[in-house]
C-alpha cells in the first residue's frame, strides 16, 4: 500500500469535510435566521453548533498535521513561500473559525431563550449574526486561496 497516496486522499477528504461543512452550515443557519422564526433559529443554529464538534473540529486539527506529514514525505523545503503562505492564511481561517463557535453557541442559546419567552429573536442575535457572517467570509477566502497553494505550489 502507497501509504503517501492513503494520506494525500484523507488529506484531500478531510479538506472537502471541513469546506463542505462550513459551505452547508453558514446556508442553513443563515437560511434559518431569515425566517425571523426563534424556533427553527434555535433548530437549526443548534444544529449548526453540533457539526461544528463533530466535523470542523477533527478537520481543523487533522489538516496541518496531515498535511505536515505530507510535505516530509514529499521532500518539500518547509521554507517555501507556498507552504509559509498557506499557514498563513490556514491561521487566518482558524483565527475567523474560533470566534465564530462562541458566535454560533451564543446565537442558539438567544434563540432557545426567545423560544421560550414567546419573543422574537434579540437584536443581539441579528449583531452576532453579522459578525458571523463576516468571520465566515474571511475564513473561506483564506481556504480557497490555500486550496489554491496546496494544489499549484507556485514558487
Amino acid at each position: 500500500m502507497n501509504y503517501y497516496l492513503l494520506l494525500k486522499w484523507l488529506h484531500i477528504l478531510s479538506s472537502v469535510v471541513l469546506v463542505g461543512t462550513g459551505i452547508g452550515s453558514a446556508y442553513y443557519l443563515f437560511l434559518a435566521s431569515r425566517t425571523r422564526n426563534a424556533a427553527v433559529a434555535a433548530v437549526v443554529v443548534g444544529h449548526v453548533v453540533q457539526a461544528d464538534w463533530w466535523f470542523t473540529t477533527p478537520t481543523i486539527v487533522f489538516q496541518p498535521v496531515s498535511g505536515f506529514w505530507l510535505v516530509y514525505l514529499a521532500g518539500y523545503s518547509l521554507h517555501s513561500l507556498w507552504l509559509a503562505a498557506s499557514l498563513a492564511l490556514y491561521a487566518l481561517a482558524v483565527a475567523s473559525w474560533l470566534p465564530v463557535v462562541g458566535l454560533q453557541i451564543r446565537m442558539r442559546n438567544l434563540a432557545r431563550r426567545a423560544v421560550d419567552e414567546n419573543a422574537p429573536l434579540p437584536d443581539r442575535y441579528w449583531r452576532d449574526l453579522a459578525w458571523w457572517v463576516s468571520l465566515g467570509v474571511v475564513a473561506f477566502c483564506a481556504l480557497v486561496v490555500v486550496f489554491y497553494l496546496m494544489v499549484a505550489k507556485p514558487t
